[in-house]
């Protein structure tokens, strides 16, 4: 069976032409991106995430005039996509180590620098925020659900979760901000969320 008829088979639904994909082209996309990411973890993520693409858009595999570069162009983006994140990731990082790591130069108390007042100061402003705004910022960010099951759970449009989501991180912002952080320490923490901070505020003491 060549690739154009596996691909046909795998947009007739056939399940064991899928695992047959996977079977023939794991061996050759998943070393290119390892060169790409260094990390053996984030490469398997990524070769998961590539065939899912694959399955998920399975409608359009017939049009696909060469399967095997449509597939290694998959990998290749969605292995750029995750170093982005990654260096993302970790800015943010960086910024909150550096404002731990820096006197406070504002309003804010000594004791207040420690995880857990942080941690209790972002649970403040999520409690402040309105119902709908707070149970949307609640199931993604402690469930981690993304947009389109908030929209579903909620019977929203995907647009009024982001755009509630873009409010409820601007209030934490605020929040941070009036109780005296940087603007970027408080992006930072809104960008991670406050339980990755707590994880990144406890390896440093």
């Amino acid at each position: 069976m060549n690739e154009k008829e596996l691909f046909q088979q795998i947009a007739d639904g056939n399940e064991r032409a899928f695992r047959e994909l996977f079977t023939l082209y794991m061996p050759q996309v998943y070393p290119m991106i390892f060169r790409m990411v260094e990390d053996a973890d984030m490469a398997e993520d990524i070769l998961q995430d590539t065939f899912l693409s694959v399955w998920t858009h399975r409608a359009k595999l017939p049009g696909i005039g060469h399967p095997r570069a449509w597939l290694l162009r998959i990998a290749y983006y969605k292995s750029l996509t995750g170093l982005r994140n990654l260096k993302t990731h970790r800015k943010a990082a960086e910024a909150i180590s550096a404002e731990l790591r820096a006197p406070l130069t504002n309003s804010a108390t000594e004791e207040s620098l420690t995880c857990k007042a942080i941690v209790r100061l972002v649970r403040q402003a999520v409690e402040q925020m309105p119902p709908q705004q707070r149970k949307v910022y609640l199931l993604s960010r402690e469930k981690g659900y993304n947009t389109r099951e908030i929209a579903g759970l909620m019977e929203l449009s995907e647009q009024s979760v982001k755009n509630t989501m873009v409010r409820a991180l601007k209030f934490i912002r605020a929040a941070l901000e009036k109780a005296g952080y940087s603007p970027l320490f408080a992006a930072a923490i809104i960008f991670l969320n406050y339980r990755y901070y707590f994880s990144v505020c406890q390896s440093l003491v």
